[in-house]
């Protein structure tokens, strides 16, 4: 008799992540506004050039939504803006992050004098609000997107430094992470191949989360006239200077202002379907 080889479908054999359709709306605004910041050239006209005879126009053919109080192409302008409203964030997600994930790691499996220290010096900056010093540091030295972003950065990391070091701190313990110090495996080893895998779901929320809060507290610097430059394509900054034309152009102040709520709800649910996936992935194995 010859044996019968059954083979399993293709679709048993490769179980792909079932996405929500709105989490994959999400993605794929994502990826349209990070084609934007990397390539502006997609602006159908100059973003920065000015025509006061078209100014306050509203959606037509050669300005799809309208153009601003100096005639400015409002689409253009979005696009342009697309640059600073998504990197800003993002290199304040990885910054925060990167740091907060290493002083964790740092005070939880350390401990003893290391988590003390550490502890303390995030209690300090747990007790000042970021985005107050943000102003005040931004307003001192006349703004600059830079100095922004670094003040945001230090003073956002106490919350989640907190969160993942008691998260570094119960695992530290459990019976495999024991047994690999036991076995003389080096620390660097037992930290980077058995430690930080396991906290991976709490790293990528702190990563969007911080994203997140990074959309809404750049974009409202901007609003306030600290950040960004005077005159720069930015979405927050957008939805300052056209303001008082909100009853006359509603499109100028809306674009923006919807791409703003547009990018930190899609950054929300593909961080809440990155983190979901994960931790499924760990119980099936």
């Amino acid at each position: 008799m010859s044996a019968v080889t059954q083979v399993a479908p293709v679709g048993a054999r490769l179980r792909l992540p079932k996405v929500p359709p709105l989490t994959a709306l999400a993605g794929v605004f994502l990826v349209v506004v990070a084609a934007c910041a990397l390539f502006p050239g997609f602006a159908p006209q100059d973003p920065a050039a000015i025509n006061a005879a078209e100014s306050l126009q509203g959606p037509s053919g050669a300005h799809p939504l309208g153009t601003d109080q100096l005639g400015r192409d409002t689409l253009s302008r979005l696009v342009a803006g697309a640059r600073t409203s998504l990197l800003g964030p993002l290199v304040l997600g990885l910054g925060v992050t990167a740091i907060s994930t290493v002083l964790a790691v740092a005070a939880g499996w350390f401990g003893g004098r290391t988590d003390a220290v550490i502890s303390r010096i995030i209690d300090f900056f747990y007790s000042v609000p970021a985005l107050l010093v943000a102003i005040v540091v931004a307003g001192v030295t006349g703004g600059g997107f830079g100095i922004t972003l670094v003040v945001l950065i230090v003073f956002g990391l106490p919350m989640h430094v907190r969160n993942l070091r008691a998260a570094v701190m119960e695992r530290a313990h459990l019976p495999f992470m024991e047994a690999a110090v036991t076995l003389g495996l080096p620390t660097w080893r037992v930290v980077l191949t058995h430690l930080v895998p396991t906290i991976v779901p709490n790293v990528v929320a702190v990563f969007f989360v911080t994203f997140t809060y990074g959309v809404v507290e750049l974009s409202s610097l901007s609003f306030l006239g600290l950040g960004v430059p005077p005159g720069a394509p930015d979405w927050g900054r957008m939805v300052a200077d056209n303001r008082a034309a909100v009853f006359t152009d509603v499109w100028a102040v809306a674009a923006p202002a919807v791409a703003i709520v547009l990018l930190a709800v899609s950054a929300n649910l593909i961080g809440e379907h990155v983190q979901r996936t994960h931790e499924q992935s760990r119980k099936e194995r």
